[in-house]
């Protein structure tokens, strides 16, 4: 590069002093801004116009809101000159002198590179290069200065540099593109590729006017993850600075204002571009954090692409030194000691889906909450919709029990780290939310895994979002978000369009009728699979059967327990010693485990009564081995009887605990009452819908016939109102849908066989019958009227105490006969006895009284089925004591029973 030497430049008028200063900025090839050196805050800063030359004027945007103005462009070599100066001057420090200042306050003078008038005169250096003209208009002969620019310049017209070569410089003119007809399509295609770009303009300490090169882009980028203090403008247009906005705005500008960067532009939410900025001293992103003039934003978080840990890193890093922004930053868990911040402790229990009780080493039991989590939950609406219904959250709300479970199984009985991350202070109720005591909210692993992340991973959770100011969050907030992301992305758990799983799980816990009729299957299955979802006492307990999918209290068999303090109508019972110990032993032992139970009987109240393992242990001889238990008389006739006495007999000698103040005393004799089983007649209204060639039949019941008339009835004006589109629905086996019969109503249905689009076997579930239709009369179920919303209707029955003929003629007239008699029609049932498939009941007709099958055994169409059962002989009796005298339909031939031969299709 060509430059005047030294000698040859002639020295200010004694009059202009000579100032210092520091390029902030190079504004054209004529025009800089200097900056002197900041004091406690920006520093002071001038424009300054190089005296007697002139460089091409830059491009320039038209004025916003005049819609007259255009966009005025770059002259030629204007751009170059201007970038001449930049790489040359920017951040270094220049000396200049004032010569000329204008009414306006312009100022005009002589600049050098360096601290004295002995470094390069850029004036100089621009006309030698080509770059600017001598402003020769008004030239005085006696001023030497303006006497070698002159020489200088046509001695550039002889080189023809820059303005003076020939073509006339059009290809020096840039193409400027102020804005992006697409910014989203924009940012995606360059693949957050690092991009070569100058910083035009900062406008706060986290935004700034950058020049995309080399297709001259001028695009506004915010750094990704952070924010700055920024200026607010009032509605008269006046801007006041937030605390720290201007400190911050000039560590950026310091920094990066005209200097060569790479940007990654890496997203473009709501027409924002997001992107960080590289630079080759570090980026400017993590320092502002770290110099704490910006803190970290959640929702732009996510994109930036170096590293998130790094910049929640820099951000703590100025918390705990409190400067700037965070000055007055208390942290949340800054009045806890170590030992309660960070500690080990044993899960003894899963509450809900964002909480567990941990032992600590000190035997204290506290309850964590997971950090920044939500568990699934339901909306108010949703929830009171079935007021008759008790709701029970872990079994109504949509993936609350595959959440609890999840986390049941990974950590029960386990030990995790725990770092708490603040303390949620406790709340008063509001007029829609309840009151909240102070809970402990911390980040749970096991074996180095986040358990929130996992959770919110598998979609089992959502992310809480917080204020911007809010810092009672997880120290792993990012994750969290990132896992969400990946959850979303991947349609998992809440995140999913497929239809939400359904827990229909009974509780039969004090049901003493269903309690009954389910006796007899726990006690023929032997040991079956628990789950123990509550502890009331050391021997009192709430299962969960995941086969059977209900809920049962069962009692420990074969010991006396002490009672734990409970509220009766008299007043409260005072608890026995060690109650709360043997409580306690259990809990520890089988608390949400899962265990496996021998159920041996119930009491009156419907309680079950048996043995409970777990991992080989009888719970029973576990609490009597801890003398926290004795034995009792019934234990005499199980298997463990001997292990029981031995175990309390040993206790007893040692004196421990309940055996402290052991005196002899008489046994307290238990008398323990079985009741007979009787038949028990509750008939009940029914509509029979639909009768099967098999002599099934589906029923609904009476009372819940008006909500399902007022369902269909709204359903049908929905539809009508946004029918679906034909064809669009693609139906799949056990999907419920709504299909349309052949009256033209749409009804509820389930899919039960998909041939092709033109053959799909659906069954009506609200009446019973099965059709086969093309895809086009179906459609999706709207969720309002699902099963969730009101359960399927028609139910399932056969005929008790009746033999089903194997002819087929035969059983056509018994199905026309039942048709004739009841189908359509409200009648009284009552259910005798549970059957392979549905249960078998005793039909009778709504005026009369009078039993369906007893007449159609009177008909001669049906033999009566032989029963084993004591108490269903008297029903069985009087159906076959009839008349074959009259030798009606099957018995024309006489009484056939005593042939053997199957022929006939009926079976003794």
């Amino acid at each position: 590069m060509a430059s005047v030497s030294a000698p040859s430049q002639a020295a200010p008028s004694p009059a202009a002093s000579l100032q210092r200063g520091i390029v902030k900025m190079v504004l054209s090839g004529c025009a800089i801004i200097v900056r002197g050196q900041p004091r406690g805050g920006p520093p002071p800063e001038r424009q300054i116009n190089l005296s007697n030359i002139r460089a091409g004027a830059m491009a320039r945007r038209a004025a916003q809101g005049q819609p007259d103005s255009k966009d005025t462009p770059d002259e030629p070599w204007a751009f170059q000159a201007r970038e001449f100066l930049r790489k040359k001057l920017i951040g270094k420090e220049v000396c200049f002198t004032v010569e000329i200042k204008t009414a306006l306050g312009r100022e005009y003078g002589m600049v050098y590179l360096g601290r004295d008038t002995t470094g390069e005169n850029l004036a100089d250096t621009l006309v030698t290069e080509g770059l600017a003209t001598v402003r020769r208009e008004g030239i005085r002969g006696n001023n030497p200065d303006q006497a070698r620019l002159c020489d200088v310049e046509d001695q550039a017209k002889a080189s023809k540099k820059g303005l003076w070569s020939e073509g006339g410089g059009a290809h020096t003119i840039r193409d400027l593109k102020y804005t992006i007809e697409n910014p989203r399509n924009f940012v995606d295609s360059l693949h957050q590729k690092p991009i070569n770009a100058i910083i035009e303009h900062v406008r706060d300490g986290s935004v700034v006017r950058a020049l995309l090169l080399p297709d001259h882009y001028l695009v506004t980028v915010m750094l990704s993850g952070v924010k700055c203090p920024t200026f607010k403008r009032e509605a008269d247009g006046t801007e006041y600075p937030e605390q720290f906005a201007a400190e911050a705005k000039f560590f950026t500008e310091s920094r990066l204002l005209q200097r060569d960067v790479q940007i990654i532009l890496e997203s473009c939410p709501n027409q924002i571009i997001l992107g960080t900025i590289l630079h080759p001293n570090g980026n400017i992103t993590e320092l502002l954090l770290k110099e704490g003039f910006a803190r970290c934003v959640d929702w732009s978080m996510a994109v930036y692409t170096q590293g998130a840990e790094k910049l929640r890193a820099a951000e703590r890093s100025a918390k705990e030194r409190k400067i700037r922004i965070w000055k007055d930053y208390v942290a949340p868990t800054a009045n806890l000691d170590l030992k309660d911040r960070q500690f080990v402790a044993k899960v003894m229990q899963v509450v809900n889906a964002d909480a567990v009780v941990g032992k600590l080493n000190s035997g204290e039991l506290k309850t964590i909450h997971l950090s920044s989590i939500r568990p699934p939950r339901i909306e108010g609406e949703e929830k009171n919709k079935d007021k008759d219904k008790r709701f029970r959250p872990l079994y109504d709300i949509p993936y609350m029990f595959e959440a609890r479970e999840f986390l049941r199984k990974k950590l029960i009985g386990k030990k995790v780290n725990v770092t708490v991350d603040y303390i949620r202070a406790a709340t008063g109720p509001g007029e829609s939310t309840p009151a909240f005591s102070e809970r402990t909210c911390a980040t749970v692993t096991i074996g180095g895994i986040n358990i929130a992340e996992a959770l919110v991973s598998k979609g089992l959770a959502t992310v809480i979002r917080y204020r911007q100011d809010d810092d009672q969050r997880s120290s792993h907030y990012d994750e969290l978000l990132a896992a969400e992301a990946r959850a979303i992305k991947n349609g998992k758990g809440l995140h999913s369009k497929k239809e939400v799983p359904i827990h229909r799980v009974a509780d039969i816990s004090g049901e003493t009728q269903k309690a009954k009729q389910f006796l007899p299957f726990l006690q023929r299955a032997g040991r079956s699979e628990a789950v123990v979802e509550y502890v009331f006492s050391g021997s009192r307990l709430k299962l969960y059967m995941p086969k059977e999918t209900c809920l049962i209290t069962f009692l420990l068999a074969g010991i006396e327990c002490p009672r734990s303090s409970r509220n009766l109508p008299g007043g409260t019972q005072v608890a026995e010693p060690f109650s709360d110990e043997a409580m306690m032993f259990t809990k520890e032992l089988v608390l949400q485990r899962e265990v496996e139970v021998e159920v041996e009987s119930m009491d009156k109240a419907g309680n079950f009564i048996g043995w409970l393992h777990i991992e080989g242990v009888n719970l029973s001889v576990a609490l009597v081995e801890s003398a926290l238990s004795k034995v009792h008389f019934t234990a005499e006739r199980s298997a463990y009887y001997k292990t029981l006495v031995s175990a309390e007999d040993a206790c007893r000698l040692r004196k421990e605990k309940i055996w402290a103040n052991y005196e002899e005393k008489p046994v307290e004799e238990v008398v323990h009452v079985k009741e007979a089983k009787e038949r028990v007649a509750n008939y009940k209204p029914v509509y029979v819908t639909e009768i099967c060639d098999t002599l099934h039949f589906y029923t609904q019941d009476v009372e819940t016939g008006a909500q399902l008339e007022n369902l269909m009835e709204t359903m049908r004006a929905e539809i009508a109102a946004q029918p679906p589109v034909e064809g669009a629905y693609a139906p799949r086996r056990g999907d419920i849908c709504i299909a349309t019969f052949a009256d033209g109503e749409w009804y509820r249905a389930r899919v039960e066989k998909v041939e092709s689009p033109a053959r799909v076997h659906v069954f009506y579930i609200d009446y019973g019958n099965r059709e086969v239709v093309p895809s086009t009369r179906l459609a999706a179920m709207p969720p309002a009227f699902g099963i969730r919303t009101l359960p399927a209707q028609a139910t399932e029955h056969a005929f008790a105490y009746i033999q089903v003929p194997q002819d087929e003629d035969a059983r056509a007239d018994v199905v026309d006969c039942i048709v004739r008699d009841i189908q359509n029609s409200q009648c009284l049932m009552n259910v005798e006895y549970s059957g392979a498939t549905c249960p078998h009941v005793t039909i009778q007709f709504g005026d009369t009284k009078d039993d369906a099958g007893l007449g159609l055994v009177k008909e001669g169409l049906v033999m009566v089925e032989v029963r084993k059962e004591k108490h269903l002989q008297k029903m069985v009796s009087g159906k076959s004591s009839i008349d074959l005298g009259s030798h009606l339909n099957i018995w024309r031939y006489g009484d056939f029973r005593a042939d053997d031969a199957d022929e006939f299709g009926y079976r003794r």
